[in-house]
């Protein structure tokens, strides 16, 4: 069976990946390269497999997660429903079964809170994996005079970790936020959308999904 390990190492993959991180430095974007899709892929993968799903399913997830942001490689629009159509033929190449690829294609495909939704465990895995990757390495310009509000609330996140409690169904983000470069309140005028999604997505899980900001659970 196709794993992540073979995806990585593939030459037509690693140079979309490559480019897709290029592109979206070039337009300011915030970092989405291998540090990005390397954590996404692993936290979708842990979620999984906390949450007691068979191990396949986990690393279909990471397989997923790792594919999801690769459409930025055409364009930064759509980019979800691009990867999604770069991945199907890439991964069939590779020997992918087509009932995991269909999984994969519909989980890269959903990622995004503008039209996605999480049609599967995995798809649901990817979106709060994604969506938890608030931290200010990913923020490319360093004068916090000249950010706009989402790098800078990006910039003022010191910590972020999802923590998933299979005991008691609880997914919960916990994010350290230096208040005097943003205000709370900031961050959920920007992020309110991600984090509607990631509640459905937990749902999906069979979870609740909760927020913690500066140890304060807000959600």
């Amino acid at each position: 069976m196709l794993s992540l390990k073979d995806i990585k190492q593939d030459p037509q993959i690693d140079a979309f990946m490559k480019r897709a991180s290029l592109n979206l430095e070039a337009m300011g974007y915030t970092e989405h390269g291998y540090r990005h899709a390397g954590l996404v892929s692993s936290i979708a993968h842990n979620v999984l497999e906390r949450l007691g799903y068979p191990p396949r399913s986990a690393e279909l997830a990471g397989i997923a997660g790792y594919l999801h942001d690769i459409g930025n490689v055409v364009s930064r629009d759509h980019h979800g429903q691009s990867s999604a159509a770069l991945v199907m033929p890439m991964l069939s190449r590779l020997g992918m079964d087509h009932g995991e690829l269909a999984i994969i294609m519909a989980a890269v495909g959903n990622h995004e809170e503008e039209y996605g939704h999480p049609v599967n465990e995995v798809s649901a895995a990817v979106i709060l994996a994604d969506k938890s990757d608030v931290h200010r390495t990913r923020v490319r310009k360093k004068d916090v005079t000249g950010m706009d509000i989402h790098d800078r609330v990006s910039y003022a996140a010191e910590r972020s970790f999802l923590d998933v409690d299979a005991e008691k169904k609880i997914i919960t983000l916990n994010i350290t936020i230096d208040i005097t470069i943003c205000p709370v309140m900031e961050y959920f005028e920007i992020f309110l959308t991600r984090m509607t999604m990631c509640r459905k997505a937990a749902q999906v899980l069979g979870c609740v999904f909760k927020i913690e900001i500066n140890g304060a659970v807000l959600l």
